[in-house]
């Protein structure tokens, strides 16, 4: 009897179809076939029922299904239990960011975990902050760089990255650029160019906004920090940004703190707090190569 066997078995048991089944463990349909009947022979049992149009289990099939489960959950078990000793984690993890993310750190631990665990896969996707969450929540992805209005919920664990005030960001012979600083008051009388609702920023100002009672004009949404400024550098509009998406920007942008958002837009690395040993150890990395960021820019 060997695992393979009944692997193949408890895929046709679960998909009650042997095509099915030979896609699910990507061999041939007459591989399967013929491995389930090698293990139907040295159990002396018939386990699939070949009779009607779907691949039903036999009464012995039936008693050995979670049998054979258990023994694959054991295999599994061992070899992980092997692998994390070894330090060759495998697996695969799902690494979801704000989209347009330009944070260098995230795609050098990527690198460097990449180079440590080459047999784990990784799959990037980009998304508004509210959907990477809803993603997070759904179990979906396995770790999120998200732009967030507060810390994240205390069901997830999390490293917060940067805490920054908005910014009213205009070119050079803009009115706003000729005062320090700015209001919501005053930004109402001008037409905004801001990322979208679901992001941080977007989150932290709409707040804002309602909290003071001001109503202002987004006359122009860009899903990246990068169009809002090229939007306001072109004259469309005062582009609503972190301060250090602003200071990307100069000197064709010129940032005005507004006063009256006091609350900072957070991004923040967030996580479930039951970790896989390939999360494990890519926070490992993610957490060096941030903290190497903070000391270079100290």
């Amino acid at each position: 009897m060997e695992l393979r066997q009944l692997e193949y078995f408890v895929a046709v048991a679960e998909e009650a179809n042997f095509t099915r089944a030979a896609e699910r463990v990507h061999i041939s349909q007459s591989g399967v076939s013929a491995q389930i009947k090698q293990l139907e022979r040295e159990l002396g049992a018939p386990l699939i029922d070949r009779s009607g149009r779907t691949a039903g289990l036999t009464p012995a099939g039936a008693a050995a299904l979670r049998h054979a489960r258990a023994v694959l959950a054991s295999a599994h078990a061992v070899r992980q239990a092997v692998d994390e000793v070894n330090g060759l984690v495998r697996g695969r993890i799902v690494v979801g960011m704000v989209t347009a993310c330009t944070v260098a750190p995230l795609f050098a631990a990527l690198a460097d975990f990449h180079r440590s665990h080459p047999g784990v896969e990784i799959t990037l996707l980009e998304d508004t902050s509210d959907r990477l969450l809803d993603r997070l929540r759904a179990g979906t992805v396995d770790l999120v760089l998200v732009g967030c209005r507060e810390q994240p919920p205390e069901e997830w664990d999390f490293l917060e990255l940067a805490s920054e005030r908005l910014v009213a960001a205009v070119p050079a012979d803009h009115p706003l650029a000729r005062q320090p600083r700015t209001t919501l008051a005053e930004l109402s009388g001008h037409p905004l160019v801001c990322l979208p609702e679901g992001t941080g920023v977007r989150a932290v100002f709409d707040e804002a906004c309602a909290r003071r009672g001001v109503r202002c004009a987004v006359e122009f949404q860009a899903s990246a920090p990068t169009a809002v400024a090229d939007l306001a550098i072109r004259g469309l509009g005062v582009a609503i940004l972190s301060e250090s998406m602003a200071e990307r920007h100069a000197p064709w942008l010129t940032g005005r703190l507004i006063d009256d958002v006091d609350a900072p837009a957070l991004l923040c690395l967030v996580w479930p707090p039951a970790k896989n040993p390939a999360l494990d150890q890519l926070l490992v990395h993610c957490r060096q190569a941030f903290a190497t960021e903070l000391e270079l820019s100290a």
